[in-house]
């Protein structure tokens, strides 16, 4: 399939920019909290501090909840940013549709997250019923976002849910 046949998936800062306020600041609030970001920390304490002219440190000493609204506030975040932001998202409020999916495809996983590392890609016709099941039990807003962030993480794995209906939903 060449990339002409279907349109590319929309980058991490699109499908940021395409949620609503309220999953926003779900993802931020996800984000603030999650261990694993610390790069992507750094870059919006930064990014925050600039914009609301406050020293990095004050920024670091918010709450949680102001940290997340300002990050909202931003509009723009980088590619890095926004990829941290909708995974934070996921594992935070959507475990049980990720592990409806996997368990759609027969995977093996731990409430939502594939333990096997060198896991072989799911055929296309495989994906696209998942993507069916999925749908019939989430909202269409919820799947897109989900096959769309998958397919940008790991396109070699995900890469058959091209072209699927679920992945034009909007959010």
């Amino acid at each position: 399939m060449s990339e002409h046949e279907h349109p590319e998936i929309a980058p991490p800062s699109q499908l940021w920019k395409q949620l609503p306020s309220d999953r926003k600041l779900q993802a931020a609030e996800a984000f603030w909290s999650d261990r694993n970001a610390s790069v992507e920390h750094a870059e919006a304490i930064v990014a925050i501090a600039q914009r609301i002219k406050f020293r990095p440190k004050s920024v670091i000493a918010l709450p949680v909840e102001k940290k997340a609204r300002h990050l909202v506030a931003l509009g723009n975040v980088t590619e890095l940013i926004a990829a941290r932001l909708l995974v934070a998202y996921h594992l935070a409020h959507q475990r049980p549709m990720m592990a409806a999916f996997l368990d759609a495809l027969g995977i093996a996983h731990e409430d939502g997250l594939i333990n096997d590392e060198e896991m072989e890609a799911p055929s296309e016709e495989r994906l696209q019923q998942a993507a069916k099941t999925l749908a019939a039990s989430y909202p269409a807003g919820d799947v897109s976002l989900y096959l769309s962030t998958l397919m940008w993480q790991d396109p070699d794995t995900w890469g058959g849910l091209h072209g699927v209906p679920e992945l034009t939903q909007l959010v």
